[in-house]
């Protein structure tokens, strides 16, 4: 079965929720297109703006609306939101309290080999580091529509961070248990804890699911919630299995690994290693390719895993 892209499945949420929240407006930055959101422009061109490509206004007219009292979605390239907005997103959002989900689309290496130049590797630690602002990464359409559902209902700033193309699917039908702001447990093991977000998430399964093949149980955290961190999930991870390996598509800096030691370091130490980009220009290719490269595909994540655990 094919599954959506984690874009169209917001699109798809938005057009329903529209038709009972009538304050819900989506703007976007000549990127209807590549945000999968041109069939809500089409069905519904009054709750429709499109700003061309001029991402800070974006950010600041969503502001603006926000005030008013709608509930806009700004949809535009990861790359360009989160660099190039970065004040209008500090100021007219954070500092403000607008309420205002901001939608990075082809997140992390997704647009291949277009290079650094689209590529945004340190977008959860700018935004992140921004206050009013919360962060997530989905994992699949079926995580991405249990989050879109309830960002439409609350009042809060949010950033989100999806792919370019179809993401693995992680869940089955009925095994998803989503709770706000709490990681999803999607293996259970006693011997390593793997942390991973966004796509990611997919190859940390099928890691474990090899893994334990060779007898070594991994316990599986979606973290799609980056902030608010689900530490409490951390914490009960490093004591129950005692050692923690972090896999993200960001750069090694203040990202997911670096939240998770932030968090073992001050309330339980244990062995974290963290699978990232590096602190350096990516390497050009696909992200499969990108991701084979940096270790971050189920072959590198096992043999950092077998790394980990005792001789």
């Amino acid at each position: 079965m094919s599954v959506p892209a984690n874009k169209q499945v917001i699109c798809d949420v938005l057009k329903e929720e529209v038709q009972r929240e009538p304050g819900i407006v989506v703007l976007c930055s000549d990127s209807r297109g590549s945000g999968s959101m041109t069939s809500f422009f089409d069905e519904y061109p009054d709750h429709s703006v499109e700003v061309g490509i001029a991402e800070q206004d974006l950010v600041t007219i969503s502001a603006g609306l926000a005030a008013s009292g709608k509930r806009p979605f700004a949809i535009s390239p990861a790359s360009f939101l989160a660099a190039r907005s970065f004040e209008q997103i500090k100021i007219d959002v954070g500092y403000s309290h607008t309420n205002v989900k901001l939608v990075g689309i082809s997140g992390g290496v997704s647009y291949g080999a277009l290079g650094s130049s689209h590529h945004s590797a340190q977008d959860i630690a700018a935004v992140g580091a921004l206050p009013g602002l919360r962060v997530y990464l989905p994992s699949d359409w079926q995580l991405t529509r249990s989050l879109t559902e309830h960002l439409v209902r609350d009042d809060e700033a949010a950033y989100i961070r999806v792919g370019r193309s179809a993401s693995p699917q992680v869940y089955g039908a009925g095994e998803l248990q989503f709770e706000m702001d709490r990681a999803v447990t999607v293996r259970e093991g006693g011997d390593l804890t793997i942390i991973a977000c966004g796509d990611a998430v997919y190859e940390a399964v099928c890691a474990a699911d090899q893994l334990a093949g060779a007898g070594i149980r991994c316990r599986v955290l979606d973290m799609y919630c980056l902030k608010p961190l689900d530490a409490e999930a951390v914490l009960r991870a490093a004591r129950e299995t005692g050692r923690i390996l972090t896999v993200e598509e960001h750069s090694i800096v203040g990202g997911l690994g670096s939240l998770v030691c932030q968090v073992t370091a001050q309330a339980c130490p244990v062995p974290v290693k963290s699978l990232a980009l590096p602190d350096s220009e990516i390497v050009t290719g696909s992200q499969r390719e990108v991701y084979h490269y940096y270790g971050l595909d189920a072959e590198g994540i096992c043999r950092a895993a077998r790394e980990m655990m005792p001789a």
